[in-house]
């Protein structure tokens, strides 16, 4: 650009110089000078264009760098994705299947069963009340009038039959001993005056009618102590108590003892010391609670299929465990408002966990369906959406899916994917599950 402003400059001044009639020295001066800066100019361009073009190869020469690592970048990238590709293939090489000895299936409660056929229960459930057994309540109450003195036993008590409950003090009780105590006196008295008349007869001193006479009050006596006796038997009095009543204290002949009359826990108390007692009292009721009734409403339909003897489940929630026990009564009449019956089963209680009033659910069997292929329900696991059973092959157990079907309360039907004879993981199903996933991550690192 210096240049050509150099040029137009001097050609103006030449023209200038023509015009005035300027010497050539002059012209020939200024011509080595505009020579000498247009040289200047010229190298400075040089220089210029020079730089530019070192800036320009540098700049290009960078350029090609990043290219060229950006090209070696991609292709270690594709590299790495190559590799990431290979190992992801190897990756999804997942473990097929889990083998254990017999020891450890053992230790794992994993049990081995065979597929086979078997029978599915249809069942009916019904609602319920659980009730003390009548049958083995027990009231205890006194058989002579009496004032309480002792009060053993209260209420959630344990007792044994035989224990003393209680202790009250009779009148009555000691007229009765007194009057089996006069009889039994008058029986000995007419003995020894029948034995003597005996003797006077047979030696004809004595009448034959004296010796009737005797005869028959020895058997009136004898009536008499035996009423009498009989009274306070009765009462509980052993044949030992009354053979040794007379060698007890005068004190003991008001003394009247309440007896558990059975085993049983004391589920009633009505009692205090000092209070009056009669025989139409009610003191203590004591219930075996060994067994407990459940009372089933069972509805009208389902009469034709229940019959005494058939086995019930029963449940009362996910606290309490359920039982099983068999109907032992239905009931002739259907209730006018509920229009059911009643079914009562009979529950052993041992633990005493079944109480009074709680309210139950009755599950009965009432038909049985056939099918070719039946498993329990703990041989069968969700994996990946899919219902499988692990079945024994030889690299092990390895899980096949399966098509479910009908089921109970215990088994289901397989419809696909289980053949009769296969050996099949019935228990410890969740155990091989978890050992299959296991597997699959110690084998790449991950799991899927």
């Amino acid at each position: 650009m210096r240049s050509k402003a150099l040029i137009a400059a001097l050609a103006a001044m030449l023209a200038i110089g023509v015009a005035a009639g300027i010497r050539s020295g002059t012209l020939a001066r200024i011509s080595i000078g505009f020579s000498a800066q247009a040289q200047e100019d010229a190298h400075h361009d040089h220089a210029d264009h020079e730089h530019e073009r070192r800036s320009a190869a540098e700049t290009g020469h960078v350029h090609e760098a990043a290219h060229t690592h950006e090209e070696h970048a991609h292709d270690a990238h594709g590299h790495d994705e190559h590799d990431h590709d290979a190992h992801g293939h190897g990756a999804h090489e997942a473990v097929h299947a889990v083998s254990f000895t017999p020891e450890q299936l053992e230790r794992l409660g994993i049990q081995v069963a065979t597929a086979t056929s078997g029978t599915l229960e249809a069942y009916a459930e019904f609602p319920g009340e659980i009730r003390l057994n009548e049958d083995a309540l027990t009231h205890v109450a006194p058989r002579v009038a009496g004032i309480v003195r002792e009060v053993n036993a209260t209420l959630g008590d344990a007792v044994r039959q035989g224990d003393v409950m209680a202790v009250l003090e009779s009148r009555d009780l000691a007229d009765l001993k007194a009057e089996y105590l006069a009889a039994r006196e008058r029986v000995a008295l007419r003995e020894l005056t029948y034995e003597r008349e005996i003797a006077l007869f047979d030696k004809q001193l004595s009448p034959e009618q004296e010796y009737l006479d005797a005869r028959q009050a020895v058997r009136e006596a004898s009536i008499e102590l035996n009423a009498a006796g009989q009274k306070l038997r009765a009462l509980g009095f052993s044949e030992d108590y009354l053979q040794a009543l007379s060698n007890r204290p005068d004190a003991q002949l008001t003394r009247y003892t309440l007896i558990a009359p059975a085993d049983g826990v004391v589920i009633e108390k009505h009692i205090t010391r000092g209070e009056v007692l009669d025989e139409a009292s009610q003191p203590f009721t004591i219930a075996d609670l060994s067994t407990v009734w459940v009372d089933l409403e069972v509805y009208q339909k389902d009469l034709p299929r229940i019959r005494e003897g058939q086995q019930v489940v029963i449940s009362a929630g996910e606290a309490t465990a359920p039982a099983v026990g068999q109907i032992g009564y239905i009931g002739p009449i259907v209730g006018e408002q509920t229009r059911t019956a009643l079914a009562r089963v009979v529950l052993p209680n041992p633990a005493r966990r079944w109480r009074a009033g709680m309210f139950v659910t009755g599950r009965v069997a009432v038909d049985a369906v056939p099918a070719p292929i039946v498993v329990p329900k703990t041989a069968i696991q969700t994996m990946e959406d899919a219902q499988v059973v692990f079945v024994r092959g030889a690299e092990g157990f390895a899980p096949a899916p399966v098509l479910p079907g009908r089921e109970d309360q215990d088994e289901v039907e397989i419809r696909e994917g289980l053949r009769a004879g296969q050996q099949y993981a019935a228990t410890g199903a969740f155990t091989l599950k978890a050992e299959l996933a296991k597997g699959s991550f110690d084998a790449h690192g991950h799991a899927h």
